[in-house]
């Protein structure tokens, strides 16, 4: 297991904390706003008369995307994803960091 180990630049493994605490700061950040936008976001409960006649080709329905909701969704899904990378990169580098990245 000795050559998985990679030798690392002693310039990189000074920063590794800095670059841990970005990454902490923006999981938070991305969680906060996550919330909120999530909050914020109405409730997608069928309205009884389109469940009724299925009718739901309207000029809202069909521009969805360009109005509040649309956005909100969006942004929803974007801070997710940031979440979940930041998160992998925070790991990984911890394990890095730490020297046991490689060990189960």
């Amino acid at each position: 297991m000795d050559y998985l180990m990679l030798e690392i630049a002693p310039w990189v493994a000074n920063s590794f904390p800095i670059i841990k605490l970005v990454l902490l700061c923006i999981l938070l950040l991305c969680a906060l706003s996550l919330i909120v936008v999530v909050m914020m976001q109405e409730t997608e409960g069928g309205d009884t008369m389109n469940s009724i006649t299925g009718i739901k080709d309207t000029y809202y329905a069909k521009n969805h995307g360009a109005n509040r909701e649309g956005r909100l969704k969006r942004a929803t899904i974007i801070f997710a994803i940031v979440i979940a990378v930041a998160a992998v990169a925070f790991f990984v580098l911890n394990g890095i960091y730490q020297g046991n990245i490689w060990s189960v």
